[in-house]
């Protein structure tokens, strides 16, 4: 994990203010998908120890560096992937980039029955299987680590007409949940909200790791508090939170 000097001195300083002086702060954090219900506990706690509040934009990892190349002015950029936090860092936007979380693919169903298959790859050969939900790839690093598991799996070609893009991996899960398809490859996150608990999944071990990188912008509107926020993201509180999300 690269580490700022530059960082370490404005997050002291910031801890040397009285939270009073940062009560009126607030900073923009550009999230990615699958992140959502971790960063809002998260962001809940941190804007409840510092007064400073967090204002979050979702959408998948893709959409967001494209907005920011676009100008959109976020100040914390939490991405599913390596690649754009580095391309934003090679392209100036920001000083560096670390690992906040890694997260892993799942098949989730809101039909308890589609999980009796002894894997994965078997209950996705059920012919009565019709559409299986996938986060686009292009924009979705969930998405990309899901095609690449049926690629590995000899099952892509095959299942190519059933699959239906989400626009992102929340978007994949809520088609699952209402059952808008028969099942779809979504977060491990997913499986801490109250809507798993009524269906069913399975660990997709042939999707790689999600390794997920997070940037502060240069041009951050409040960069003692941007930074802030990216100190608390890695605290050993906010790390008990991810663990609970299914993030390591």
């Amino acid at each position: 994990m690269k580490k700022y000097i530059w960082m370490l001195m404005l997050v002291l300083y910031a801890l040397a203010l009285p939270f009073s002086g940062l009560a009126q702060d607030k900073i923009s954090v550009a999230v990615a998908a699958n992140f959502i219900s971790a960063f809002k506990e998260i962001a809940a706690d941190f804007e409840d120890k510092t007064g400073v509040k967090v204002e979050a934009t979702f959408a998948s990892t893709g959409s967001l560096y494209n907005q920011i190349k676009n100008g959109a002015p976020y100040d914390v950029f939490l991405s599913a992937d390596e690649e754009r936090p580095a391309l934003l860092e090679k392209e100036g936007w920001t000083h560096g980039t670390f690992i906040y979380a890694r997260g892993k693919v799942i098949l989730w169903s809101a039909n308890k029955a589609f999980c009796k298959s002894a894997t994965w790859q078997d209950a996705l050969k059920n012919n009565q299987i019709k559409k299986i939900a996938i986060a686009n790839p292009v924009t979705a690093p969930y998405g990309t680590a899901a095609k690449a598991a049926l690629q590995k799996a000899g099952l892509l070609g095959t299942l190519q007409s059933k699959l239906v893009n989400a626009q992102d991996i929340a978007q994949s899960f809520q088609y699952a949940t209402t059952s808008a398809v028969d099942a779809g490859f979504c977060s491990m996150s997913a499986i801490s909200t109250p809507q798993e608990q009524g269906g069913c999944y399975y660990v997709i071990a042939e999707a790689p790791v999600i390794t997920q990188f997070a940037c502060v912008s240069k041009k951050a509107k409040n960069p003692v508090c941007a930074e802030l926020f990216a100190t608390f993201l890695m605290s050993d509180h906010a790390n008990k939170i991810k663990k609970k999300y299914g993030y390591h």
